[in-house]
Order: C-alpha cells, then sequence, then structure tokens
C-alpha cells in the first residue's frame, strides 16, 4: 500500500503543482487585456472567455517593444525615458539595478548563470553547489592579490535567495551539469542527482 500511495503521489503532485503555478501565470498575464478598449476585449466580442489570450498580448506587447527600441529612434525614446527617471530618488536607484541585473542574466554573450561549479562553502571540507556570476569584478579584483570570481550560492529549497561570495578562481570547480540540472538538484535538496556526463554516454552506448 506505502509503495502504491508514494507512486500515486510522485504522479499527482509534480502535475497538481504544474497546473496551479501555469494556471496562475495564466490568469496574471490575462490581465493585460483588459489594457484594450472594452468593445474590442475578445470576452465582449466573443461572449465567452478564452484563457490564454493575455499571454499571446503580453509576447506581442514585449516583440513590439523590442523592435521599437531597436532602432535609432526607438534608442533615444528610451535614453529620455531613462534620464527622467535619473531624477527620481529611490527609483532610479531601482530601475538602475533592476536593469543592470536583466542586461548581466540576458546577455547572450555573457558568463552570467551560465556555468555550474563547486566551491568549498561554508568553511573548508564542506562543499556547496553554486553559479558562476561574473569573472570581472573590477575595483574588487584590484584590491586582492589572487584571480577571483564572483559566484551565487543558492539557498534550498527556494534559489531566489542566497550570498553572493568572490572566490579565487583556483577554487572553482567547474560541473558538466546544465544550469536546469543544478536548479533542480537545489530545489530537490540534493536528491535529484543529474547523472554524469560519464554515465550519460554508457546510457546512450547501452
Amino acid at each position: 500500500m506505502r509503495r502504491y500511495l508514494i507512486a500515486g503521489l510522485l504522479v499527482w503532485v509534480p502535475l497538481g503543482v504544474t497546473f496551479l503555478v501555469v494556471r496562475a501565470v495564466v490568469g496574471f498575464l490575462d490581465r493585460f487585456l483588459y489594457f484594450l478598449p472594452a468593445a474590442y476585449q475578445p470576452d465582449n466580442l466573443l461572449g465567452f472567455h478564452i484563457p490564454g489570450l493575455g499571454v499571446i498580448l503580453a509576447i506581442l506587447f514585449v516583440l513590439a517593444t523590442g523592435m521599437i527600441v531597436a532602432n535609432l529612434l526607438g534608442k533615444r525614446i528610451v535614453a529620455g525615458w531613462e534620464s527622467l527617471l535619473s531624477r527620481i530618488p529611490i527609483v532610479r536607484n531601482l530601475y538602475a539595478g533592476v536593469k543592470q541585473i536583466m542586461e548581466a542574466v540576458l546577455a547572450t554573450d555573457g558568463q552570467s548563470f551560465r556555468k555550474v561549479v563547486l566551491i568549498e562553502y561554508p568553511r573548508k571540507g564542506l562543499w556547496g553547489l553554486a553559479f558562476l556570476t561574473s569573472s570581472e569584478l573590477g575595483e574588487v579584483q584590484e584590491k586582492t592579490v589572487s584571480n577571483i570570481v564572483s559566484v551565487f550560492v543558492p539557498t534550498t529549497p527556494n534559489p531566489t535567495s542566497g550570498f553572493v561570495i568572490m572566490v579565487p578562481k583556483t577554487d572553482v570547480i567547474e560541473l558538466d551539469m546544465t544550469v536546469e540540472e543544478g536548479l533542480k538538484m537545489i530545489i530537490s535538496m540534493g536528491v535529484v542527482v543529474p547523472a554524469s556526463e560519464k554515465e550519460k554516454l554508457i546510457g546512450e552506448a547501452d
């Protein structure tokens, strides 16, 4: 009975959590439809609600924004907007900080959150998973003797919080696992361990 109960839970709990998260995200994005005039809202035109139309509208809105700001006129508009925000206390710090983080994470040629590493943390002899965030540390690097890198050590089971640590590059061990596999291992508190490259090759050979 215990084995059957666990097998059933392994099917329905992930499915239920996934459904709830997707429904919450779709419900939130569907609010984009309220930006349309009442006469043009799909619910009023069709007479019934179709979940997910807000997601499509949000994607189209983001794509249109990207197309606008990618040209010269759009860049001038953004520059004027940022100049206005830079004059507002508190708002300028928040906006600048979020923008820098997004630029670092989304940069196609950047190293932020592209590699999973292993470091001795919180003390020698204990190992923890971390994500490489930067290898260009400016003043921090200038005032240290060894070549250091910045890593983010997430907490478990919530990887959105954690610690930023400057570690000598020689003390960092790069892993072959993907960022997704590293997150799964952290969220599962070490229960879900990705197969090593050697095990993957053996599995493919079989």
